[in-house]
Protein backbone atom coordinates (compact mmCIF):
# COMPACT_ATOMS: atom_id res chain seq x y z
CA UNK A 1 0.00 0.00 0.00
CA UNK A 2 1.54 3.30 -1.10
CA UNK A 3 1.42 6.53 0.90
CA UNK A 4 0.99 10.16 -0.17
CA UNK A 5 3.81 12.52 0.76
CA UNK A 6 3.22 15.98 2.18
CA UNK A 7 5.06 17.56 -0.80
CA UNK A 8 2.41 16.55 -3.35
CA UNK A 9 -0.70 17.27 -1.25
CA UNK A 10 -1.28 20.89 -2.07
CA UNK A 11 -0.77 20.39 -5.82
CA UNK A 12 -2.62 17.10 -6.00
CA UNK A 13 -6.07 17.49 -7.54
CA UNK A 14 -7.88 14.61 -9.23
CA UNK A 15 -10.84 15.04 -11.56
CA UNK A 16 -13.22 12.37 -12.87
CA UNK A 17 -16.00 13.04 -15.38
CA UNK A 18 -17.92 9.99 -16.58
CA UNK A 19 -18.39 9.55 -20.32
CA UNK A 20 -21.42 11.33 -21.74
CA UNK A 21 -21.75 13.73 -18.79
CA UNK A 22 -19.57 16.60 -20.02
CA UNK A 23 -21.20 19.93 -19.29
CA UNK A 24 -24.37 18.39 -17.86
CA UNK A 25 -23.86 19.07 -14.15
CA UNK A 26 -21.40 20.79 -11.83
CA UNK A 27 -18.73 18.49 -10.37
CA UNK A 28 -19.07 16.97 -6.96
CA UNK A 29 -16.44 18.69 -4.81
CA UNK A 30 -14.84 16.26 -2.30
CA UNK A 31 -12.03 16.84 0.17
CA UNK A 32 -10.26 13.62 1.19
CA UNK A 33 -8.42 13.65 4.52
CA UNK A 34 -6.54 10.45 3.95
CA UNK A 35 -2.91 9.29 3.84
CA UNK A 36 -3.39 6.29 1.54
CA UNK A 37 -3.43 7.04 -2.20
CA UNK A 38 -4.78 3.60 -3.12
CA UNK A 39 -7.85 4.09 -0.91
CA UNK A 40 -8.49 7.52 -2.39
CA UNK A 41 -8.11 6.08 -5.89
CA UNK A 42 -10.58 3.30 -5.06
CA UNK A 43 -13.07 5.85 -3.75
CA UNK A 44 -12.83 7.90 -6.93
CA UNK A 45 -13.23 4.84 -9.12
CA UNK A 46 -16.39 3.79 -7.29
CA UNK A 47 -17.84 7.31 -7.63
CA UNK A 48 -16.99 7.24 -11.33
CA UNK A 49 -18.85 3.94 -11.72
CA UNK A 50 -21.85 5.57 -10.04
CA UNK A 51 -21.69 8.32 -12.71
CA UNK A 52 -20.60 11.10 -10.37
CA UNK A 53 -18.61 13.95 -11.87
CA UNK A 54 -15.94 14.40 -9.20
CA UNK A 55 -13.41 17.09 -8.43
CA UNK A 56 -11.27 16.09 -5.45
CA UNK A 57 -8.55 17.58 -3.23
CA UNK A 58 -6.47 15.71 -0.67
CA UNK A 59 -5.24 16.75 2.76
CA UNK A 60 -3.03 14.63 5.03
CA UNK A 61 -3.94 16.09 8.41
CA UNK A 62 -6.23 18.46 10.24
CA UNK A 63 -4.06 21.52 9.64
CA UNK A 64 -4.04 20.99 5.87
CA UNK A 65 -7.79 20.30 5.99
CA UNK A 66 -8.34 23.65 7.71
CA UNK A 67 -6.26 25.44 5.06
CA UNK A 68 -8.18 23.79 2.21
CA UNK A 69 -11.58 24.63 3.72
CA UNK A 70 -10.58 28.28 4.03
CA UNK A 71 -9.84 28.57 0.32
CA UNK A 72 -12.34 26.15 -1.22
CA UNK A 73 -15.91 24.99 -0.70
CA UNK A 74 -16.75 21.29 -0.69
CA UNK A 75 -19.87 19.19 -0.90
CA UNK A 76 -18.47 16.28 1.13
CA UNK A 77 -15.45 15.58 3.33
CA UNK A 78 -14.24 11.96 3.37
CA UNK A 79 -11.84 11.18 6.23
CA UNK A 80 -9.94 8.05 7.26
CA UNK A 81 -10.54 6.40 10.62
CA UNK A 82 -8.66 5.76 12.75
CA UNK A 83 -6.09 8.50 12.12
CA UNK A 84 -3.24 9.94 14.15
CA UNK A 85 -4.65 13.41 13.40
CA UNK A 86 -7.70 12.81 15.57
CA UNK A 87 -7.41 10.49 18.47
CA UNK A 88 -10.26 10.02 20.89
CA UNK A 89 -13.37 12.13 21.30
CA UNK A 90 -11.47 15.41 21.53
CA UNK A 91 -9.84 14.86 18.14
CA UNK A 92 -13.17 13.95 16.56
CA UNK A 93 -14.74 17.08 18.00
CA UNK A 94 -11.96 19.18 16.49
CA UNK A 95 -12.56 17.53 13.10
CA UNK A 96 -16.30 18.12 13.30
CA UNK A 97 -15.77 21.79 14.21
CA UNK A 98 -13.29 22.18 11.35
CA UNK A 99 -15.57 20.90 8.59
CA UNK A 100 -18.56 22.72 10.15
CA UNK A 101 -21.69 22.18 8.01
CA UNK A 102 -20.01 20.09 5.29
CA UNK A 103 -21.24 16.46 5.37
CA UNK A 104 -18.55 14.25 6.95
CA UNK A 105 -18.02 10.60 5.95
CA UNK A 106 -15.46 8.13 7.33
CA UNK A 107 -13.66 5.30 5.61
CA UNK A 108 -12.83 2.86 8.39
CA UNK A 109 -10.41 0.00 8.70
CA UNK A 110 -11.06 -3.19 10.61
CA UNK A 111 -9.47 -1.55 13.63
CA UNK A 112 -12.06 1.21 13.59
CA UNK A 113 -15.23 -0.82 13.61
CA UNK A 114 -15.46 -0.76 17.37
CA UNK A 115 -15.64 3.05 17.37
CA UNK A 116 -18.50 3.49 14.91
CA UNK A 117 -20.89 4.50 17.68
CA UNK A 118 -18.36 7.10 18.78
CA UNK A 119 -18.16 8.48 15.20
CA UNK A 120 -21.91 8.82 14.98
CA UNK A 121 -22.10 10.53 18.34
CA UNK A 122 -19.59 13.15 17.19
CA UNK A 123 -21.37 14.11 14.01
CA UNK A 124 -20.34 11.69 11.24
CA UNK A 125 -23.13 11.45 8.71
CA UNK A 126 -22.14 7.98 7.63
CA UNK A 127 -19.22 5.58 7.35
CA UNK A 128 -17.97 2.99 4.90
CA UNK A 129 -15.73 0.06 5.75
CA UNK A 130 -12.59 -0.06 3.65
CA UNK A 131 -13.31 -3.57 2.40
CA UNK A 132 -16.79 -2.40 1.26
CA UNK A 133 -15.73 0.79 -0.50
CA UNK A 134 -18.33 0.16 -3.23
CA UNK A 135 -20.91 1.47 -0.74
CA UNK A 136 -19.34 4.96 -0.83
CA UNK A 137 -21.55 6.41 -3.66
CA UNK A 138 -24.67 5.45 -1.73
CA UNK A 139 -23.28 7.03 1.42
CA UNK A 140 -22.41 10.21 -0.52
CA UNK A 141 -25.94 10.43 -1.89
CA UNK A 142 -27.38 9.99 1.60
CA UNK A 143 -25.09 12.72 2.93
CA UNK A 144 -26.03 15.13 0.15
CA UNK A 145 -29.72 14.43 0.61
CA UNK A 146 -29.34 14.94 4.34
CA UNK A 147 -27.61 18.26 3.70
CA UNK A 148 -30.35 19.35 1.31
CA UNK A 149 -33.06 18.36 3.78
CA UNK A 150 -31.30 20.25 6.58
CA UNK A 151 -31.09 23.35 4.39
CA UNK A 152 -34.78 23.07 3.45
CA UNK A 153 -35.71 22.54 7.08
CA UNK A 154 -33.70 25.59 8.09
CA UNK A 155 -35.39 27.70 5.42
CA UNK A 156 -38.78 26.37 6.46
CA UNK A 157 -37.94 27.21 10.07
CA UNK A 158 -37.00 30.75 9.10
CA UNK A 159 -40.17 31.10 7.06
CA UNK A 160 -42.26 29.74 9.93
CA UNK A 161 -40.60 32.09 12.39
CA UNK A 162 -41.22 35.01 10.06
CA UNK A 163 -44.82 33.92 9.53
CA UNK A 164 -45.35 33.57 13.27
CA UNK A 165 -43.89 37.03 13.83
CA UNK A 166 -46.24 38.48 11.24
CA UNK A 167 -49.15 36.57 12.73
CA UNK A 168 -48.46 37.82 16.25
CA UNK A 169 -47.99 41.36 14.96
CA UNK A 170 -51.31 41.07 13.13
CA UNK A 171 -53.16 39.53 16.06
CA UNK A 172 -51.87 42.20 18.43
CA UNK A 173 -52.66 45.06 16.03
CA UNK A 174 -55.82 46.83 17.28
CA UNK A 175 -56.81 47.75 13.71
CA UNK A 176 -57.21 44.15 12.51
CA UNK A 177 -59.79 41.70 13.74
CA UNK A 178 -58.58 38.12 13.30
CA UNK A 179 -60.75 35.04 13.60
CA UNK A 180 -61.03 31.39 12.66
CA UNK A 181 -64.42 29.97 11.82
CA UNK A 182 -65.91 26.70 10.66
CA UNK A 183 -67.51 26.10 7.27
CA UNK A 184 -70.86 27.40 8.55
CA UNK A 185 -69.35 30.71 9.68
CA UNK A 186 -69.29 30.07 13.43
CA UNK A 187 -66.33 31.70 15.13
CA UNK A 188 -63.91 29.22 16.66
CA UNK A 189 -61.38 31.76 17.93
CA UNK A 190 -61.07 35.56 17.80
CA UNK A 191 -58.51 38.15 18.82
CA UNK A 192 -59.13 41.03 21.21
CA UNK A 193 -59.27 43.58 18.38
CA UNK A 194 -62.32 41.84 16.89
CA UNK A 195 -63.96 41.72 20.31
CA UNK A 196 -63.51 45.48 20.73
CA UNK A 197 -64.55 46.15 17.12
CA UNK A 198 -67.90 44.45 17.71
CA UNK A 199 -68.46 46.04 21.11
CA UNK A 200 -68.28 42.93 23.30
CA UNK A 201 -66.63 42.71 26.69
CA UNK A 202 -64.85 39.36 26.33
CA UNK A 203 -63.96 36.78 23.71
CA UNK A 204 -66.29 34.30 25.39
CA UNK A 205 -69.23 36.69 25.08
CA UNK A 206 -68.57 37.20 21.37
CA UNK A 207 -68.18 33.48 20.68
CA UNK A 208 -71.46 32.80 22.46
CA UNK A 209 -73.25 35.47 20.40
CA UNK A 210 -72.06 33.97 17.11
CA UNK A 211 -74.27 30.91 16.97
CA UNK A 212 -74.80 29.60 13.41
CA UNK A 213 -78.58 29.45 13.78
CA UNK A 214 -78.67 33.15 14.72
CA UNK A 215 -76.74 34.32 11.66
CA UNK A 216 -75.39 37.29 13.62
CA UNK A 217 -72.24 37.76 11.53
CA UNK A 218 -72.41 37.18 7.79
CA UNK A 219 -69.01 35.92 6.63
CA UNK A 220 -70.01 35.67 3.00
CA UNK A 221 -69.65 31.88 3.13
CA UNK A 222 -71.15 30.13 0.17
CA UNK A 223 -70.44 33.14 -2.06
CA UNK A 224 -67.37 35.20 -2.88
CA UNK A 225 -65.47 34.32 0.28
CA UNK A 226 -65.40 30.63 -0.55
CA UNK A 227 -64.04 31.19 -4.05
CA UNK A 228 -60.35 30.44 -3.95
CA UNK A 229 -57.26 30.55 -6.04
CA UNK A 230 -56.01 27.10 -6.93
CA UNK A 231 -52.49 28.28 -6.21
CA UNK A 232 -52.64 29.82 -2.75
CA UNK A 233 -56.08 28.93 -1.39
CA UNK A 234 -56.68 32.62 -0.62
CA UNK A 235 -60.23 33.90 -0.55
CA UNK A 236 -61.43 36.89 -2.51
CA UNK A 237 -61.87 40.01 -0.32
CA UNK A 238 -65.49 40.99 0.26
CA UNK A 239 -67.35 43.64 2.25
CA UNK A 240 -70.23 42.75 4.54
CA UNK A 241 -72.25 44.49 7.20
CA UNK A 242 -72.19 43.27 10.79
CA UNK A 243 -74.14 44.42 13.81
CA UNK A 244 -72.31 45.57 16.89
CA UNK A 245 -73.56 44.47 20.26
CA UNK A 246 -75.44 47.77 20.62
CA UNK A 247 -77.22 47.22 17.28
CA UNK A 248 -75.34 49.78 15.19
CA UNK A 249 -74.10 48.80 11.74
CA UNK A 250 -70.45 48.00 11.14
CA UNK A 251 -69.03 47.71 7.62
CA UNK A 252 -66.09 45.32 7.47
CA UNK A 253 -63.78 44.16 4.72
CA UNK A 254 -63.00 40.45 5.00
CA UNK A 255 -59.97 38.71 3.50
CA UNK A 256 -58.00 35.61 4.32
CA UNK A 257 -57.86 32.01 3.24
CA UNK A 258 -59.92 28.85 3.34
CA UNK A 259 -59.01 25.76 5.33
CA UNK A 260 -59.40 22.52 3.37
CA UNK A 261 -59.26 18.87 4.33
CA UNK A 262 -57.44 16.08 2.50
CA UNK A 263 -60.34 15.69 0.08
CA UNK A 264 -60.28 19.37 -0.86
CA UNK A 265 -63.49 20.20 1.01
CA UNK A 266 -63.68 23.57 2.77
CA UNK A 267 -63.86 23.04 6.54
CA UNK A 268 -63.43 26.64 7.64
CA UNK A 269 -61.76 29.99 7.13
CA UNK A 270 -58.97 32.07 8.61
CA UNK A 271 -60.16 35.65 8.27
CA UNK A 272 -58.86 39.18 8.76
CA UNK A 273 -61.58 41.79 9.32
CA UNK A 274 -60.95 45.51 8.84
CA UNK A 275 -63.48 48.11 9.99
CA UNK A 276 -64.19 50.31 6.94
CA UNK A 277 -67.31 52.02 8.32
CA UNK A 278 -65.72 55.42 8.75
CA UNK A 279 -63.87 55.14 5.43
CA UNK A 280 -67.04 54.29 3.50
CA UNK A 281 -68.96 57.10 5.23
CA UNK A 282 -66.26 59.58 4.28
CA UNK A 283 -66.23 58.30 0.70
CA UNK A 284 -69.99 58.71 0.48
CA UNK A 285 -69.72 62.25 1.84
CA UNK A 286 -67.05 63.08 -0.72
CA UNK A 287 -69.15 61.64 -3.54
CA UNK A 288 -72.14 63.65 -2.36
CA UNK A 289 -70.06 66.82 -2.13
CA UNK A 290 -68.70 66.27 -5.62
CA UNK A 291 -72.18 65.91 -7.10
CA UNK A 292 -74.25 68.37 -5.02
CA UNK A 293 -74.60 72.11 -4.64
CA UNK A 294 -73.03 73.25 -1.38
CA UNK A 295 -75.70 75.88 -0.64
CA UNK A 296 -78.97 74.13 -1.46
CA UNK A 297 -78.01 70.45 -1.25
CA UNK A 298 -79.55 69.77 -4.67
CA UNK A 299 -77.64 68.15 -7.49
CA UNK A 300 -75.01 70.39 -9.06
CA UNK A 301 -74.35 71.24 -12.71
CA UNK A 302 -72.10 68.16 -13.20
CA UNK A 303 -74.64 65.79 -11.68
CA UNK A 304 -77.38 67.24 -13.88
CA UNK A 305 -75.30 66.62 -17.02
CA UNK A 306 -74.62 63.01 -15.94
CA UNK A 307 -78.33 62.46 -15.28
CA UNK A 308 -79.27 63.99 -18.66
CA UNK A 309 -76.75 61.77 -20.45
CA UNK A 310 -78.08 58.65 -18.69
CA UNK A 311 -81.68 59.62 -19.45
CA UNK A 312 -80.95 60.22 -23.15
CA UNK A 313 -79.33 56.76 -23.37
CA UNK A 314 -82.30 55.19 -21.62
CA UNK A 315 -84.79 57.02 -23.82
CA UNK A 316 -83.03 55.78 -26.97
CA UNK A 317 -83.41 52.20 -25.72
CA UNK A 318 -87.02 52.44 -24.52
CA UNK A 319 -88.30 55.04 -27.04
CA UNK A 320 -89.95 56.89 -24.13
CA UNK A 321 -89.74 60.66 -23.78
CA UNK A 322 -88.63 62.68 -20.79
CA UNK A 323 -88.95 66.36 -19.93
CA UNK A 324 -86.74 69.08 -18.52
CA UNK A 325 -88.10 71.98 -16.48
CA UNK A 326 -85.82 75.01 -16.24
CA UNK A 327 -86.61 77.53 -13.45
CA UNK A 328 -85.29 81.01 -12.73
CA UNK A 329 -85.75 82.81 -9.39
CA UNK A 330 -87.08 86.23 -10.31
CA UNK A 331 -85.42 89.33 -8.88
CA UNK A 332 -82.59 87.67 -6.95
CA UNK A 333 -80.33 90.74 -7.46
CA UNK A 334 -83.01 93.04 -6.00
CA UNK A 335 -83.38 90.73 -3.00
CA UNK A 336 -79.62 90.81 -2.43
CA UNK A 337 -79.48 94.58 -2.76
CA UNK A 338 -82.45 95.28 -0.49
CA UNK A 339 -82.28 92.51 2.11
CA UNK A 340 -78.65 91.38 1.92
CA UNK A 341 -76.94 88.29 0.56
CA UNK A 342 -78.00 86.12 3.49
CA UNK A 343 -81.60 86.73 2.54
CA UNK A 344 -80.70 85.98 -1.09
CA UNK A 345 -79.14 82.68 -0.07
CA UNK A 346 -82.19 81.94 2.02
CA UNK A 347 -84.42 82.61 -1.01
CA UNK A 348 -82.45 80.10 -3.09
CA UNK A 349 -82.79 77.50 -0.34
CA UNK A 350 -86.54 78.13 -0.10
CA UNK A 351 -86.95 77.41 -3.80
CA UNK A 352 -84.70 74.35 -3.52
CA UNK A 353 -86.85 73.00 -0.69
CA UNK A 354 -90.00 73.33 -2.81
CA UNK A 355 -88.30 71.60 -5.74
CA UNK A 356 -87.22 68.71 -3.53
CA UNK A 357 -90.78 68.33 -2.21
CA UNK A 358 -92.14 68.15 -5.76
CA UNK A 359 -89.68 65.47 -6.88
CA UNK A 360 -90.35 61.78 -7.29
CA UNK A 361 -87.57 59.35 -6.38
CA UNK A 362 -86.65 59.02 -10.08
CA UNK A 363 -86.51 62.78 -10.68
CA UNK A 364 -83.38 64.95 -10.42
CA UNK A 365 -83.61 68.46 -8.96
CA UNK A 366 -80.49 70.54 -9.56
CA UNK A 367 -79.13 74.02 -9.17
CA UNK A 368 -77.64 75.03 -12.50
CA UNK A 369 -75.86 77.97 -10.95
CA UNK A 370 -76.74 81.45 -9.72
CA UNK A 371 -80.52 81.84 -9.72
CA UNK A 372 -81.20 79.04 -12.21
CA UNK A 373 -82.57 75.60 -11.31
CA UNK A 374 -83.56 72.51 -13.29
CA UNK A 375 -85.87 69.56 -12.77
CA UNK A 376 -85.36 66.37 -14.84
CA UNK A 377 -88.55 64.28 -15.14
CA UNK A 378 -88.05 60.78 -16.63
CA UNK A 379 -90.89 59.24 -18.67
CA UNK A 380 -92.86 62.47 -18.47
CA UNK A 381 -94.46 64.26 -21.43
CA UNK A 382 -94.43 68.00 -21.93
CA UNK A 383 -98.04 68.41 -20.75
CA UNK A 384 -97.42 66.67 -17.42
CA UNK A 385 -94.13 68.53 -17.01
CA UNK A 386 -95.91 71.85 -17.61
CA UNK A 387 -98.34 70.98 -14.83
CA UNK A 388 -95.39 70.30 -12.51
CA UNK A 389 -93.94 73.69 -13.44
CA UNK A 390 -97.24 75.44 -12.68
CA UNK A 391 -97.46 73.61 -9.37
CA UNK A 392 -94.00 74.80 -8.38
CA UNK A 393 -94.88 78.37 -9.33
CA UNK A 394 -98.00 78.12 -7.18
CA UNK A 395 -96.15 76.75 -4.16
CA UNK A 396 -93.52 79.49 -4.44
CA UNK A 397 -96.23 82.16 -4.61
CA UNK A 398 -97.95 80.72 -1.51
CA UNK A 399 -94.73 80.80 0.54
CA UNK A 400 -95.50 83.43 3.18
CA UNK A 401 -91.90 84.05 4.22
CA UNK A 402 -90.45 87.47 3.36
CA UNK A 403 -89.30 88.54 0.91
CA UNK A 404 -91.97 87.07 -1.34
CA UNK A 405 -90.68 84.99 -4.26
CA UNK A 406 -91.67 84.19 -7.81
CA UNK A 407 -90.15 81.97 -10.52
CA UNK A 408 -90.16 81.74 -14.29
CA UNK A 409 -90.39 78.33 -15.90
CA UNK A 410 -89.43 76.85 -19.27
CA UNK A 411 -90.46 73.31 -20.21
CA UNK A 412 -89.06 71.13 -23.03
CA UNK A 413 -89.16 67.43 -23.84
CA UNK A 414 -86.81 64.91 -25.43
CA UNK A 415 -86.72 64.07 -28.29
CA UNK A 416 -89.52 66.36 -29.48
CA UNK A 417 -87.74 69.67 -28.77
CA UNK A 418 -84.06 68.61 -28.94
CA UNK A 419 -81.90 65.52 -29.24
CA UNK A 420 -78.71 66.46 -27.35
CA UNK A 421 -77.92 67.84 -23.91
CA UNK A 422 -76.74 71.17 -25.27
CA UNK A 423 -79.73 71.74 -27.56
CA UNK A 424 -82.12 70.58 -24.84
CA UNK A 425 -80.78 73.13 -22.35
CA UNK A 426 -80.81 75.83 -25.01
CA UNK A 427 -84.43 75.07 -25.88
CA UNK A 428 -85.42 75.14 -22.21
CA UNK A 429 -83.63 78.46 -21.76
CA UNK A 430 -85.51 79.94 -24.73
CA UNK A 431 -88.82 78.71 -23.29
CA UNK A 432 -87.98 80.21 -19.91
CA UNK A 433 -87.18 83.66 -21.29
CA UNK A 434 -90.25 83.54 -23.49
CA UNK A 435 -92.26 83.10 -20.28
CA UNK A 436 -90.37 86.00 -18.68
CA UNK A 437 -91.22 88.28 -21.59
CA UNK A 438 -94.83 87.17 -21.43
CA UNK A 439 -94.97 87.90 -17.69
CA UNK A 440 -93.32 91.31 -18.19
CA UNK A 441 -95.81 92.21 -20.93
CA UNK A 442 -98.72 91.17 -18.74
CA UNK A 443 -97.36 93.30 -15.89
CA UNK A 444 -97.15 96.41 -18.14
CA UNK A 445 -100.70 95.92 -19.39
CA UNK A 446 -102.04 95.60 -15.88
Amino acid sequence: MSSLTQNNVQADQIGFRPEGTEGKSPPLRILFIHRDADTVESCLQELKKARFTVSADIALNLAQCTEQLRSESYDVVVAEYPSPSWKGSQGLQSLRQTVEEVPLLFVTTSKGKESIAELTAHGAFDYVEGEHIAQLPMAVRRALNEKKLRAELEEAGKALKHSQSLYHALVDNPAYGVCRCDAQGKFLSVNQALVAMLGYATKEELLAANHPSDGVFDLGTGSALTERSSENMRTNPIEVEWKRKNGTTLKVKLSGRGVYDDRGDCVGHEIIAVDVTEQRTLEEQLRHQASSDSLTGLANHRHLFDALHAEICRSKRTMREFSLVLLDLDGLKKINDRYGHLAGDRALCRLAHILADCCRSVDTAARQGGDEFALLLPETGVAAATMVGHRICGLVAKDAEEPRLSVSVGVVSYPMDADTIGTLLHAADKALYAMKRKQAKAARVS
